[in-house]
């Protein structure tokens, strides 16, 4: 069985896509955004690409029911969020002890990203990475 997960909404600036709960869900929202970073020109896609996948992962692992994967290019600067529905909060501030049941997606986010929050919700959270990113059109002079 292939997991394929259509966007629900894409443009050239949002991409929002759900997920299924599920092991296939990080490998299918890695395609989804590498495809899509790669249509906009993202210098930093494998980048973003990795946050997405930490951060569904840890959605698959640690929540229960499907996640909400959103990408969002505000002009230099990527928000990569993800929504699930665990209040379970992660302790975003605590370096990881990491071991052999993982710890690591934190600290890989943090090291990647520029700022890291977690936004909670009634019936779950949205944890938000955003990356700076600079895609050719942004980092082209503008000709009046």
């Amino acid at each position: 069985m292939t997991t394929t997960a259509p966007p629900l909404t894409s443009s050239g600036t949002r991409l929002v896509v759900a997920l299924p709960s599920g092991p296939r869900s990080p490998a299918a929202a890695r395609r989804i955004a590498a495809g899509w970073l790669d249509t906009g020109g993202c210098a930093r896609a494998a980048d973003a690409v990795l946050i997405v996948s930490e951060l569904v992962t840890n959605a698959v692992r640690h929540a229960r029911g499907p996640c909400l994967l959103t990408l969002a290019d505000h002009g230099g600067s990527l928000d990569i969020a993800v929504t699930d529905h665990s209040e379970d909060m992660p302790d975003v501030h605590r370096p990881a002890a990491g071991g052999r049941h993982g710890g690591f997606g934190l600290e890989i986010m943090r090291h990647l990203g520029d700022s890291l929050r977690v936004v909670p919700r009634i019936g779950g959270k949205t944890v938000h990475v955003s990356l700076r990113v600079h895609t050719p059109a942004h980092d082209s002079p503008r000709t009046p």
